[in-house]
């Protein structure tokens, strides 16, 4: 007999009929009975070893820099990075009221904007407030005046700063290159900015007229003399219409008298003085007649050098005993662009690199320009026998008196060209006699380096001009520009081009770029000694007591 099977429900007393069970059903990740059922099935409960634990937020991918999909980045102050401010702090800028408007303009365009101090009105204003558009015109009328007299663009910059704050435009913004003056004025942030500029086609050298818009800039800027815009511009015009201190004869008597006192610096004789005078004075006036008929400057400094050249090179065939280096060089001293060279360096040196870049150009046109006209003579010249050496202009020559007067010659002289007022001569003859005894001194007579005693006598004669220039309220370019005439590398010119006409040119080379060395060395001594005397000496006694005459007249 066969024995049924059957199933005993526990504690029941029951049977119970049950379907077998799957294999599902016997799983190892089966929870046992009387364990918390999970909420979900098996398959949506990972246990990867990378899943997050519960309660942890998973982090939101970092954008790369730069992309499209990342939060813009905000900072706190305490979070700010101090790239742009010093460990320390912006240094307090005191600006006292009794320093030259020049250094308190200077000082406030190299302060950021918003660290500059709240102007004193000086001049009188309507109650509808200053005439945005005239007053921008007069600053950018006075500006290119600055510009084209050959002042250093920040200084130009300071003048057209100084004429906006004084009309009431504080929150203004000049820029000064080569060609191109531009200013911007805006009343806040919430305001339009209003822009004007203009473009300086024409040079030339006046510092009369120069020394005049520095008069008319000090008298706008002064808090006890007022200029209304109508006088300002009244006063402009008359600056523009005033004529020239010296006429053209004397212009050209004055090119000859340069050329001889040179070639009296180099050991020429009173025939020698008088032949370089010759050549410098026909050259002169074959540059008026070029001019005149509106050829480039380039084209007038090359016929320029002509004539000398052709003189040094007529007394060496005619063996008239005379040095005919000293006859070319005393020419070239008439040419070398020694104004424009300093201006060049001084905007270099302030941080105005397009507009030094562009001067520099300039003065490297005038020098090729003279290498040609000269060189173009000395081939010639070369080739019909003439005895022309180039050992002969290295002979230092010791003449102390006829020395020293004839570098007060030369520096008259060259006033007198660059229109120079009569009042300054007597100082600017006085400053190239100390540059000169300055440099015969190291160079000659201590037998020094000429680049250093060419830097240490510029830098004397920057000094002093400074000194003169802050007594006086006005440029230093007339005190300055003149008295380095007596330094300015003439010799060293001639004897590059004399080696490079005689098939030399390693020596030919080598000396151009001696002259240029103590070009550069002239501008960077006379740029140092403006500083320092800028430095040491802030407020001018007489500065304040300057006689009203004075600053009342229009030129």
């Amino acid at each position: 007999m066969g024995v049924r099977a059957s199933t005993v429900a526990p504690e029941t007393g029951g049977f119970e009929d049950r379907k077998p069970q799957s294999d599902e059903a016997h799983s190892a990740f089966t929870p046992p009975p009387g364990v918390e059922q999970p909420s979900g099935p098996e398959e949506d409960q990972p246990t990867s070893e990378f899943a997050l634990p519960r309660g942890l937020a998973p982090e939101t991918p970092v954008e790369p820099e730069g992309s499209a999909f990342a939060t813009p980045s905000t900072y706190s102050t305490k979070e700010s990075p101090p790239a742009f401010t010093p460990a320390q702090g912006f240094p307090a800028v005191s600006l006292a009221k009794d320093a030259p408007w020049q250094d308190r303009m200077r000082t406030m365009l190299r302060m950021p904007v918003s660290e500059r101090p709240v102007p004193e009105r000086v001049q009188r204003q309507d109650d509808s407030g200053p005439a945005v558009p005239r007053v921008l015109d007069l600053t950018l009328r006075i500006g290119e005046l600055l510009l084209a007299g050959g002042e250093g663009a920040e200084d130009v910059e300071a003048a057209m700063f100084a004429i906006c704050r004084s009309y009431g435009l504080d929150r203004c913004e000049p820029t000064v290159t080569f060609t191109l003056l531009s200013i911007t004025y805006q009343p806040s942030l919430v305001d339009d900015p209003v822009t004007a500029n203009r473009t300086v086609r024409r040079r030339g050298t006046d510092y009369t007229r120069l020394a005049a818009v520095y008069t008319l800039v000090a008298d706008i800027n002064s808090e006890d003399y007022e200029v209304s815009l109508e006088e300002a511009y009244r006063r402009l015009a008359e600056i523009r219409r005033n004529r020239h201190p010296y006429p053209g004869w004397v212009l050209t008597v004055a090119a000859g008298g340069l050329a001889g006192a040179a070639s009296m610096l180099l050991g020429g004789d009173m025939a020698v003085f008088l032949v370089a005078a010759a050549g410098a004075m026909l050259g002169d006036r074959l540059a008026w007649f070029c001019a005149g008929r509106g050829l480039p400057e380039f084209y007038q400094f090359a016929v320029a050098a002509v004539p000398p050249a052709a003189m040094g090179v007529a007394v060496s065939l005619l063996h008239a005993g005379l040095r005919p280096s000293a006859v070319i060089t005393g020419g070239l001293f008439a040419l070398i662009p020694g104004r424009a060279l300093v201006a060049a360096v001084q905007d270099g040196l302030t941080g105005f690199y397009i507009t030094a870049s562009a001067r520099l150009l300039e003065v490297g046109y005038f020098f090729v320009a003279i290498v040609v006209g000269v060189l173009s003579v000395l081939y010639g010249g070369v080739q019909l026998g003439a005895k022309l050496n180039p050992e002969g202009v290295l002979n230092a020559v010791e003449r102390p008196v006829i020395q020293i007067l004839a570098a007060v010659l030369l520096s008259v002289t060259f006033a007198i060209l660059l229109q120079t007022e009569r009042s300054t001569v007597l100082f600017v003859a006085l400053n190239g006699a100390v540059a000169w005894v300055i440099y015969a001194s190291i160079a000659v007579t201590a037998g020094g380096s000429t680049v250093m005693a060419t830097a240490v006598a510029a830098g004397v004669v920057g000094l002093f001009g400074q000194l003169r220039a802050r007594y006086e309220h006005t440029s230093s370019l007339p005190y300055v520009t003149a008295a380095i005439g007596p330094l300015l590398p003439g010799s060293a010119t001639y004897l590059g081009v004399l080696n490079i006409a005689q098939n030399n040119m390693d020596a030919g080379f080598t000396s151009l770029a001696r002259a240029a060395a103590l070009a550069l060395a002239i501008a960077i001594g006379v740029n140092l000694g403006g500083e320092m005397a800028r430095l040491f000496i802030r407020a001018p006694g007489s500065a304040a007591g300057r006689r009203a005459a004075k600053r009342t007249r229009g030129f």
